[in-house]
């Protein structure tokens, strides 16, 4: 039994990204371009990083819709970037796209916000400008956990004190990793 546990731990293979619900921008810096199809833009930069990506973004707009309304929000933190986000969805009609750049686990936050509010996938574009931080979720008691740490990574639950794996699913509301208890499977089997 030993020698073939070695075995599946050995041979372990990693799913394609593309066939997981971890968007691509989170586990490696990002740059897309301006999604310029919209007639109204909302533009936000988390960070100081983001403040390039958002010139970038917004020169693009402007060259291919010159008089075109882009509304820019530079802000720090998440909770900043879901307030700009609320105040313009108020007035959001059809062709109203919204863009964030920032850490990938800041626009994860955002774009759960985003999705409950039922933004729709396309009318969102994101950039990362740094991946090594995750928003981990604990399956067992609910907690997030924010760490440097990567996907098939443990890392210890703040909440159940569980070493938790950091498993390659996404939730899309909650904007977090979904992990769970690493070594559940060996502790069932000792019982």
């Amino acid at each position: 039994m030993g020698e073939q546990r070695q075995l599946e731990v050995s041979t372990h293979v990693k799913p394609a990204l593309e066939l997981t619900s971890v968007p691509p921008w989170t586990v490696s810096p990002t740059l897309p371009d301006a999604d310029v199809t919209g007639a109204t833009w909302t533009v936000i930069a988390i960070g100081p990083d983001a403040g390039p990506v958002v010139d970038t973004w917004t020169a693009q707009v402007t060259a291919a819709h010159p008089s075109a309304p882009v509304t820019v929000h530079r802000v720090d933190d998440v909770s900043s970037a879901v307030a700009a986000l609320d105040a313009d969805l108020t007035a959001a009609s059809v062709g109203w796209r919204l863009m964030v750049a920032g850490p990938a686990h800041a626009c994860l936050k955002v774009r759960a916000h985003a999705v409950r509010h039922e933004v729709a996938d396309d009318e969102m574009t994101f950039a990362s400008t740094e991946v090594d931080h995750r928003t981990v979720l604990c399956v067992h008691c609910g907690e997030r956990n924010e760490a440097p740490v990567g996907i098939e990574d443990v890392l210890p639950c703040a909440g159940c004190e569980r070493n938790l794996l950091v498993h390659y699913h996404v939730s899309r509301r909650q904007g977090a990793y979904l992990g769970y208890q690493v070594d559940a499977e060996q502790l069932v089997e000792s019982a």
